[in-house]
């Protein structure tokens, strides 16, 4: 590869935190209120422009597996409730849907009371590492490059970039073929009459398969068969919804050329899609596209090596740790990785049952100063795709940020 020189130039500290979290998705904003809340300065910093990560620049605002988590997780629902933002079944009972607005602003106010240092438009794009402990990470914004200085770190970018740049090692992809699950492109979509639609939506514990298949035949009809063969259509409002259609094959969550390809063929089907129903009249015959997600759901990156790795064994006992920081009670959750076999979730032979992350997993076990939090923490394959969901990442990320705060790592 064809290189040119960089001149070796001074970077300005700008800041300086007892606790700096990277990635203001919902493992980065609960570790970051956390942090504030039990007495650290905090800084956090977000490359988009809003808090939220998954649920908000992804537009998925649809939590999974929330119900058994107290502290920030439960805390957000009950703000939504109050602000009534959180989606509502046939029977007005609330379901784990939420406006993506709402989040939004949410997540601003409660980082904005806690004190929470935000820094929005802003990568993290290296690190300064002395004596094997990380003392700075370097960002990259409209204000050039800059340095924030932090006692302790915690990558919540989805793919662990900054542990990665500090130098920590990491696992990526499944351990034999290195193929990770495909990425969605989440939309919102208006115009559809919530009860003309209900047989294509799940109420409540009914079985999910029935509606996704009629979702997929009526979007077939259209001239479009979904990438994704299991097509899930969420309420959110009367007239609002968050479709999920949409798998990108064969690409690499921390390859800028592969998330690329990966948005502009996801933005086109979701296009065709909608466009196709649309042509078929009927229940679909007003429907829009109001706007598709400004960052593609990547469900893999890296996997940071920490000093516990979550494994398989975990979950088939159920293990529990006397440093449990959550309960994961979501499956094993595999989205096809080989579309010549399926387009849908992977079958397996495993039967899991509730089990612990402890706080070592989230702990670097090659840098001082470093932690982990959301699905970057170690863990292994097949135990990553069942805690890599939102609601765990937010309460790792409360737990991280917690501990932090505490300056003993």
């Amino acid at each position: 590869m064809r290189t040119i020189p960089e001149p070796a130039r001074n970077i300005p500290v700008i800041a300086t935190y007892d606790v700096l979290v990277c990635g203001a998705g919902p493992a980065g904003v609960s570790a970051a209120l956390a942090a504030s809340r039990a007495g650290a300065r905090t800084g956090l910093i977000e490359t988009y422009g809003c808090l939220g990560g998954i649920w908000t620049t992804g537009a998925l605002a649809y939590f999974l597996d929330y119900a058994n988590k107290s502290g920030i997780m439960a805390e957000i629902i009950v703000r939504l409730e109050e602000q009534e933002a959180r989606g509502r079944n046939s029977e007005r009972k609330g379901t784990n849907t939420f406006d993506v607005e709402s989040v939004k602003v949410l997540l601003d106010d409660m980082c904005l009371a806690e004190g929470v240092d935000i820094r929005l438009h802003t990568r993290a794009c290296g690190t300064h590492v002395v004596d094997g402990r990380i003392q700075h990470v370097i960002t990259e914004s409209k204000s050039g490059r800059q340095a924030l200085a932090a006692k302790v770190v915690i990558d919540c970018t989805g793919d662990g970039d900054v542990a990665a740049l500090a130098g920590c090692g990491f696992e990526l992809g499944h351990p034999d073929t290195g193929v990770m699950q495909p990425m969605s492109l989440i939309c919102l979509l208006t115009g559809i009459s919530r009860s003309e639609a209900r047989p294509f939506y799940r109420e409540g514990t009914e079985p999910w398969s029935e509606a996704k298949e009629r979702l997929k035949e009526a979007m077939e009809a259209g001239g479009f068969s979904p990438s994704y063969t299991r097509p899930s259509l969420f309420p959110v409002r009367d007239n609002l919804y968050i479709l999920m259609a949409n798998h990108q094959y064969g690409v690499d969550g921390t390859c800028a050329e592969d998330v690329t390809r990966a948005t502009l063929e996801g933005r086109r089907e979701l296009n065709n899609l909608i466009d196709g129903l649309r042509s078929t009249g009927g229940v679909w015959q007003n429907i829009r596209l109001v706007a598709t997600a400004g960052q593609i759901g990547v469900r893999e990156g890296r996997r940071i090596h920490g000093k516990y790795t979550v494994r398989l064994d975990d979950m088939l006992e159920g293990r529990e740790h006397d440093d449990a920081v959550c309960k994961v009670t979501f499956g094993i959750d595999i989205h096809a990785t080989d579309p010549i076999k399926g387009k849908a979730i992977e079958s397996h032979e495993h039967r899991i049952r509730p089990y612990d992350i402890p706080l070592r997993a989230l702990i670097a076990r090659d840098v001082e100063g470093m932690m982990m939090a959301g699905r970057c923490i170690s863990g292994d394959f097949l135990a990553h795709s069942s805690y890599r969901v939102t609601g765990n990442a937010s309460a790792i990320g409360e737990a991280a940020g917690r501990y932090a705060a505490r300056g003993e790592i």
